[in-house]
C-alpha cells in the first residue's frame, strides 16, 4: 500500500504534517471530477484544441498531436483545467460516454469496447 496515493485512482493522500493541505485535496478533487461519470468530448479529435472548455475530457486517438497531446498513447484520457492538460488513468471496468457519438464504452484489459444499450 502506498503512503502517498490511493491504489486504484492515484488520488493523493493528505500527510499528517503536510503544509497547504488544500493543494493535495484540490488535486484529488480534480481527478475525481474527470473520472466520476466519465463523459469525453470525443475519441476522434486528433489535434489538441486551442481553446477547450474548462473540464473538457478527451479520449485520445492514435497519432494525436499538439504540445500536450503528442507522445501520449492512443486511449489515454486527457483533461483540461485552469489552462493546462493532465492525464487521467483509464482502468479496466471503467465506463466512458463519448458525447459526439452518443456511445457508451467500457475499458477492458484488451482496450475499449462498445457497450450495447439494447
Amino acid at each position: 500500500m502506498s503512503d502517498t496515493a490511493t491504489p486504484r485512482l492515484g488520488l493523493p493522500y493528505l500527510a499528517a504534517a503536510q503544509a497547504q493541505k488544500h493543494v493535495t485535496l484540490n488535486a484529488a478533487l480534480a481527478r475525481l471530477d474527470g473520472l466520476v461519470q466519465t463523459a469525453v468530448v470525443s475519441r476522434s479529435t486528433a489535434v489538441q484544441p486551442a481553446a477547450p472548455a474548462d473540464g473538457a475530457l478527451y479520449l485520445l486517438p492514435a497519432g494525436a498531436s499538439g504540445a500536450d497531446w503528442s507522445g501520449r498513447a492512443a486511449g489515454d484520457l486527457v483533461r483540461f483545467e485552469a489552462g493546462a492538460w493532465s492525464g487521467l488513468p483509464a482502468l479496466p471496468g471503467q465506463l466512458l460516454y463519448v458525447l459526439d457519438e452518443a456511445l457508451l464504452m467500457v475499458r477492458t484489459a484488451a482496450g475499449l469496447r462498445s457497450v450495447s444499450l439494447v
